[in-house]
C-alpha cells in the first residue's frame, strides 16, 4: 500500500488551545504523525510517496473562495496588528448577529470559524495546503487503479466547512479527495467517516448533493463534539435527501454496537454502488483516547479494516483524529494492515 506524506505538517503547530477553560498543549500535535510513521515503517509500509503540488482549483471546488482568501490572509493580517500570541478568535456571529464579514482581523477569525480551541498560526496555510496536496496525491494514485492508498494527512480536514475552520482542520482533505475522484471520471464516491466526531464539514459540503454519499460513526452530539451537527434525522437536503446517514453513538460504545453501525452503513455504501470509498480514518474511538468517549481495543481497528476490504472498493484512507498519541501509530496501522489482508 502506497503511503503519502509529507514533513510540511510541522509548520503547523500551535502552542495551545483552549480546552477545560485552560490553555493546554494541543492534542492535535506533530508527534501524533511521528507515531504513525515510525509503526508503518515497523510493519513494512515502505512505499512511501511525496505529493504533489496542490491543485486550488479543485480545492475550490469543495471550499468557498473568500474563506480561502481568508486562510491565506489570516495571519499576516494578525501579524499586522501586532498581537503577540496566536490567532484565535475571540467573538462569533451568534444567533440574530449579523453574518457578514468584518474588516478587521479579530472579526474575521470569529466569523469563520466554528469552534474557537483551534488556533492559526505563522504556518498553518502552507501546513494545510500540503494536507489537500496529500489526498489529492492520494486519490490520483487509487484512480489510476491503486486497491488502497494512505494520504498521511495533517492538519485533519473532516470538520472544516465549505467556509469554516475548527476542530483542529481548515482545509477538508476528504471532501477534496472525492471531488477529485468526481473530476477524474468517477460517477458516485462515498465518504465512510469513523472519527469518534461527526464530520461535520463534509456534510455540509455535500449535504446537497447525491453524487457523494456520507456515512459517518460517531459519537451522539447531544455528547460530544461538534455538538450541534451529526444527529440521526440528517438525511440530506434537496438533491441529496437519503444521501447523508448519520450514525449517533452514547458514550462508553464498545466494538459490538459500533461494529454494527459499521455494518450498516457499509450496506449502505454497497447499494449506493460508487465508484470509490474515500475513509475519514479517526481512530480517537480507541478506549484510551483522552477526548473521546468509545470504548474500542487496538484489535478491534484490524478487524475492520479487514471489514473495509469486503467491499473491494477503490479505497483512499485520509488520516483525521486520534490523540492516545502512544497508541496511535498501531490503531491506524491495524486499520491499514486488516485492509491489506482482507
Amino acid at each position: 500500500m502506497k503511503v503519502v506524506r509529507s514533513q510540511d505538517h510541522r509548520k503547523h503547530f500551535p502552542k495551545g488551545e483552549l480546552f477545560g477553560g485552560q490553555l493546554v498543549r494541543p492534542f492535535e500535535c506533530p508527534e501524533r504523525w511521528d507515531y504513525i510513521v515510525m509503526r508503518l515503517e515497523e510493519t513494512g509500509f515502505n512505499d512511501v510517496v511525496d505529493p504533489d503540488q496542490p491543485d486550488m482549483e479543485r480545492v475550490a471546488k469543495v471550499h468557498d473562495a473568500a474563506y480561502m482568501r481568508f486562510l491565506e490572509a489570516a495571519w499576516p493580517l494578525w501579524e499586522a496588528e501586532g498581537f503577540p500570541g496566536e490567532a484565535l478568535p475571540t467573538v462569533v456571529p451568534a444567533r440574530r448577529m449579523r453574518q457578514r464579514e468584518p474588516d478587521h482581523i479579530d472579526g474575521k477569525l470569529g466569523y469563520y470559524c466554528m469552534a474557537i480551541e483551534t488556533a492559526i498560526t505563522a504556518g498553518t496555510w502552507q501546513a494545510a495546503r500540503a494536507s489537500a496536496a496529500i489526498a489529492q496525491t492520494g486519490q490520483k494514485f487509487v484512480s489510476g487503479g491503486e486497491k488502497g492508498v494512505f494520504s498521511l494527512c495533517r492538519p485533519p480536514g473532516h470538520h472544516a466547512a465549505r467556509d469554516l475552520y475548527g476542530g483542529y482542520c481548515f482545509l477538508n482533505n476528504a471532501a477534496i479527495a472525492a471531488q477529485g475522484f468526481l473530476d477524474d471520471g468517477a460517477g458516485r464516491v462515498a465518504i465512510l467517516d469513523v472519527d469518534f466526531h461527526h464530520g461535520n464539514g463534509t456534510q455540509d459540503i455535500f449535504y446537497e448533493r447525491s453524487d457523494v454519499l456520507f456515512v459517518s460513526l460517531h459519537g451522539r452530539p447531544e455528547d460530544a463534539f461538534p455538538h450541534f451537527l451529526g444527529y440521526a434525522d440528517e438525511t440530506g437536503a434537496g438533491a441529496g435527501e437519503a444521501y447523508n446517514v448519520n450514525y449517533p453513538m452514547a458514550p462508553g460504545t464498545r466494538y459490538g454496537e459500533w461494529g454494527e453501525a459499521l455494518e450498516q452503513g457499509c450496506q449502505r455504501i454497497t447499494d449506493y454502488g460508487p465508484d470509490a470509498l474515500v475513509v475519514s480514518l479517526g481512530v480517537d474511538t480507541y478506549e484510551k483516547d483522552p477526548i473521546s468517549f468509545f470504548k474500542l481495543t487496538s484489535d478491534d481497528f484490524l478487524t475492520y479494516g479487514g471489514h473495509l476490504a469486503k467491499l473491494e472498493l477503490p479505497t483512499l484512507f485520509v488520516m483525521e483524529g486520534g490523540y492516545a498519541v502512544e497508541e496511535i501509530g498501531i490503531n491506524t496501522v491495524n486499520v491499514l494492515t486488516g485492509f491489506a489482508g482482507g
